[in-house]
């Protein structure tokens, strides 16, 4: 299988317009798009994430807020989001494969060199770039999926593949918790970048090239443009959007702070029994792949309102004073969000009418922009009024993504 950048992009162009040639689940072409695109899941939010369960640490070490802290994240999911954006113009003429492998291995090494920042303005200006680079993976996947994948199989396979992210969140909190208690947040980070690395290159061995995608040389910003607006004025693609923008941002939201209420008295967890605490990912890669087949045969509006329904149960119930309460109530929300996310994303695919990688690019805007901005707006709510207040926020912007949903599929059925 060629692995240079230029036999990748040789292989993706080979597609005529008007055939379909599907890769069918049952086939060794199905397993191994799928087993490599769940490898890209992993990694891209394994790096991404790695630094959630450290934000105390660094609050400590450095001498910054709660809020300056989530900086090392949001800073990296800001910029994602509009890397996200040019992504997809990029990958129109580059390639779906060729971009998604040239990320994966430029994060992995960035996340390397994180591990030797030596003050926090570089440390930040390090995972800002990570963002960048990061960029090239999310929205090209999707898109991947759509165009490659059987449409009977997609949501199976998307739910796969957002089994992987989870994985990948789950890893790179719970690892990085581990290893920073006993190695120090700098080796911790160095370990996570070289494991990054190996699942870039597994993944660059196993994605089958493209046969559906259509390479379109040079850049025409009018048609990027036209695409974009196109995708903006389909009745319901906007609030699958806001779905996404609302429901990330309150997930990063509980995500964020819950490691500062955990390691404050009178719970004083420390590091390792922090990140233990997101082996609830688990669920998440479960609900995942679970609810992407639920959403094949009972219908995926449902499913999306019942998962939307489940993250707002777990944010309550993180209110309750006591631990295995609290864990219990991010297994829930974890569990919640991740089925809402899976049906969502697939749902992007099959309301959007051509041009689907730019439909992928503007929901994973929205999603990234969502775990940006709610993600540190979180942290203003929780100097100002503690916890409960960081659950108030989260609970309206649930609110709003389940009246979108709502919204989403009355305006899909109509135009059925």
């Amino acid at each position: 299988m060629p692995t240079s950048a230029h036999a990748m992009k040789t292989s993706e162009t080979a597609a005529i317009p008007g055939q379909r040639h599907y890769l069918t689940r049952g086939t060794g072409a199905y397993r191994r798009a799928s087993l490599a695109l769940f490898l890209s899941g992993f990694s891209t939010f394994s790096l991404l994430y790695c630094v959630q369960p450290l934000l105390p640490i660094f609050s400590q070490q450095f001498s910054v807020s709660p809020a300056e802290s989530s900086l090392s994240l949001s800073l990296s999911t800001g910029f994602l989001a509009v890397a996200i954006v040019c992504a997809a113009a990029v990958s129109e003429g580059l390639g779906r494969r060729s971009l998604m492998s040239i990320s994966l291995v430029g994060a992995a090494l960035l996340t390397i060199a994180t591990a030797f920042a030596p003050n926090w303005h570089l440390l930040l200006v390090i995972r800002a770039l990570q963002g960048v680079v990061l960029g090239g993976v999310p929205a090209v996947a999707m898109a991947y999926l759509a165009e490659e994948i059987d449409p009977r199989g997609l949501g199976a396979t998307m739910g796969l593949y957002v089994g992987g992210t989870a994985f990948g969140g789950m890893s790179g909190r719970v690892l990085t918790g581990i290893f920073a208690e006993y190695l120090t947040w700098r080796p911790a980070l160095f370990i996570i970048g070289a494991i990054g690395l190996a699942a870039a290159i597994g993944f660059i061995a196993l994605l089958p090239p493209s046969r559906n995608f259509v390479r379109r040389p040079g850049f025409d910003p009018r048609f990027h443009a036209k695409a974009w607006l196109g995708h903006l004025a389909n009745p319901a693609l906007p609030f699958i959007f806001a779905i996404a923008f609302l429901a990330m941002g309150s997930f990063v939201t509980i995500y964020n702070y819950a490691g500062f209420r955990l390691v404050a008295q009178p719970y004083g967890l420390n590091q390792t029994e922090l990140g233990l605490i997101f082996t609830v990912y688990l669920f998440g890669i479960g609900a995942s792949s679970i609810g992407g087949l639920l959403g094949d045969r009972i219908g995926h509006f449902s499913v999306l309102l019942f998962g939307l329904a489940l993250t707002a149960a777990g944010s309550a119930l993180t209110l309750a004073a006591s631990l295995p309460a609290t864990i219990l109530g991010i297994t829930v929300l974890t569990t919640g969000f991740f089925m809402s996310h899976s049906i969502a994303s697939g749902l992007v695919g099959k309301l959007a009418r051509g041009t689907k990688g730019h439909a992928s690019s503007l929901y994973m805007l929205a999603y990234y922009v969502g775990s940006s901005l709610m993600g540190s707006a979180g942290g203003w709510f929780y100097a100002v009024e503690g916890w409960a207040a960081v659950v108030i926020f989260t609970l309206a912007m649930l609110a709003l993504a389940f009246a979108s949903a709502c919204f989403a599929q009355h305006l899909a059925r109509r135009k059925a």
